[in-house]
């Protein structure tokens, strides 16, 4: 699968369509879930041309590596749950599900997320 210049999320990293940011960098993007589904609900992206986590961890240089680890450390900060908690999610592939072709991971917090997977 090649990358979409045309996914929802190139098209705000270009500015393209606006966005609820919360933080930004060289490397990094990070803007409010416009479905949040809790009470925090904040999407962190490359500025690169990523499809997925793998994509990302095997062609992403050091720096947006380290780039984009340290922006979920601020972004929950800055969101106010790096205190009480949070979850970090990454789907990836066709089991994963990820509803843009562009990597990301969604930061979920301000209340008690419950169990991570239910088998049941």
């Amino acid at each position: 699968m090649s990358y979409d210049m045309n996914n929802i999320f190139a098209k705000i990293i270009r500015g393209e369509i606006p966005s609820d940011k919360v933080y930004e960098d060289a490397h990094v993007l990070a803007f409010k879930d416009i479905r949040p589904q809790a009470k925090v609900h904040v999407l962190i992206i490359p500025k690169g041309p990523y499809i997925s986590s793998q994509d990302f961890s095997e062609k992403a240089s050091d720096v947006e590596i380290v780039a984009f680890n340290r922006a979920i450390a601020k972004v929950a900060k800055a969101a106010g749950v790096a205190v009480t908690g949070y979850r970090v999610i990454a789907n990836t592939g066709p089991d994963g599900r990820p509803e843009v072709p562009h990597y990301h991971v969604h930061i979920l917090g301000g209340q008690n997320m419950g169990r991570m997977v239910s088998l049941d």
